[in-house]
């Protein structure tokens, strides 16, 4: 098969995506009572309502609503004051009534979009690159087609098959603890081009919905979830060809790779002068490849009505607007706001922006902070906070101030980070007890070096021949002397004035 690199140069890929959320912020179920929980065995938490039972009518979940709302706010959705909800038909044991409920053409949320940060070199995969910086980065446009809310299907396990798929499975389990969970589905329009776009697409809606609130977004879980509509057409066409569908993939990885391979897929298929069936298909990331499940169904398929039991639903401005005030700082503003308030460097400001543990570990620390220390906090809790489960913001502030005044090693930090995390100790003190601390005292690791210069000559002679380097043997030979609390750099500084002079 022709490499992605070659494919891409000849072909180009036209993608767009659904990405189903599910709103695990949302304490029970979008049209009943029943609890969002995964506690007490499969079908714990059902009632007549999510498992379809004749005579049982749906109500709508108000913060389920709300959630939607907030999610289509923060990427400039329309909101639709009146939007309805439908029935979508089709026959599947996970679907108890025979029919989901979702929304029909017009959703709570219509005509948004979300802009995607390329890396330097993405270019290379797409010519037409819009606004290509120098070093082939840029940032793509993808339009929100809309976004609506509807209720998740039950979960099916399939014993026996391959990778735990219906494909010769002896026989298929039901769980209906999932059925009736309230979803967000998000469909873009096909803007994407690439199977990197359509991996950092879902990054970036990741990134926001978790700032949101609304959901835990695991992929692992499966609260978060992608199809991809895929086709391929010589570059220069602006003909869309046959698009298969690939669905339920739950990985960022496994979009990139199942994109990837059906990019190539269709560009061999159509270079032979063969043509790509429209097909729904699904990844099998053992053997890297897609493989067909069913024909590709089209709308009229689903004989999508009016929910008889679900009338119009009505959201007044001041619905909307309550939303809105309850939007939180977004990751991009929040990344802007660290790098030009803050001081922060790229890497560290979208670490944190992008997770609401780490802001909110972060900014608490940083409050009255001196602007210089918060490069220093901002490492602590990028590079070692994810490590522990319950720091608090004075011990992260303590920690990073140790780090800054030389009082700690990094890894010493890491240590002491151990001692304090999910208690209320204080770090300072628990470096201090545990014989952590770094001596600082300048006179005291002045001798130290003097010592160690006086019974090294040969060391000292090669230095001063020019082979520097051995000054990293110096130091090793300081901090034995220092039992390990010496600081390292300021051995090295006076290390290099001692040998300098003499």
């Amino acid at each position: 098969m022709t490499s992605l690199e070659e494919v891409l140069r000849d072909w180009e890929p036209v993608i767009g995506l659904e990405v189903h959320t599910a709103l695990t912020a949302v304490r029970t179920k979008a049209f009943c009572r029943c609890p969002q929980s995964r506690e007490g065995g499969p079908n714990a938490h059902v009632c007549p309502v999510c498992l379809g039972l004749p005579g049982a009518l749906p109500v709508p979940n108000r913060h389920a609503v709300e959630c939607a709302v907030m999610a289509g706010l923060a990427l400039g959705c329309r909101i639709e004051p009146r939007a309805g909800f439908w029935r979508k038909h089709y026959f599947y044991p996970d679907m108890p009534r025979g029919y989901q409920i979702t929304q029909g053409p017009v959703a709570f949320c219509m005509d948004g979009s979300l802009d995607v940060e390329m890396p330097a070199g993405s270019a290379a995969q797409r010519p037409d690159a819009p606004s290509a910086r120098p070093d082939g980065s840029y940032a793509c446009r993808v339009h929100v087609r809309r976004m609506h809310l509807e209720e998740d299907a039950a979960k099916m396990v399939h014993v026996g098959g391959e990778e735990g798929r219906i494909a010769e499975a002896r026989e298929s389990l039901l769980d209906f603890d999932r059925c009736g969970t309230p979803l967000i589905e998000l469909v873009t329009e096909p803007d994407l081009r690439s199977p990197e776009e359509a991996r950092r697409f879902v990054e970036a809606l990741r990134r926001v919905e978790l700032a949101l609130g609304i959901s835990d977004c695991s992929l692992e879980s499966g609260s978060m979830r992608c199809d991809a509509n895929v086709s391929v057409r010589r570059r220069g066409s602006h003909d869309l060809g046959e698009k298969t569908e690939l669905k339920n993939l739950n990985s960022l990885r496994a979009l990139h790779d199942a994109l990837a391979f059906e990019v190539r897929r269709q560009a061999d298929e159509l270079a032979r002068g063969g043509r790509v069936e429209p097909q729904t298909r699904h990844w099998e990331p053992t053997r890297r490849v897609t493989v067909a499940l069913r024909g590709k169904e089209s709308g009229a398929d689903y004989r999508m009505v009016p929910d008889p039991d679900l009338s119009a639903f009505e959201l007044p401005d001041s619905f909307v607007e309550r939303c809105r005030a309850m939007l939180p700082e977004l990751p991009d503003a929040r990344r802007a706001r660290y790098e030009a308030q803050m001081g922060l460097r790229r890497r560290e400001a979208d670490a944190i922006a992008s997770d609401p543990g780490l802001w909110g570990l972060f900014e608490p620390a940083c409050q009255g902070a001196p602007r210089g220390l918060a490069d220093t906090v901002a490492k602590v809790v990028v590079n070692l906070a994810p490590s522990f489960s319950a720091l608090r913001p004075s011990q992260a502030r303590d920690v990073a101030e140790l780090l800054d005044a030389g009082g700690l090693t990094f890894a010493q930090a890491r240590e002491v980070l151990a001692l304090v995390d999910g208690t209320d100790a204080d770090a300072r003190r628990a470096a201090a007890e545990h014989g952590l601390l770094q001596c600082t005292d300048v006179a005291r690791l002045g001798s130290i070096v003097d010592a160690v210069l006086a019974r090294c000559p040969d060391q000292v002679a090669q230095w001063r021949s020019g082979r520097t380097k051995v000054v990293g043997y110096l130091v090793g030979q300081c901090m034995r002397e220092a039992a390990g609390s010496g600081n390292p750099v300021e051995f090295r500084r006076l290390l290099e004035l001692r040998l300098a002079s003499g």
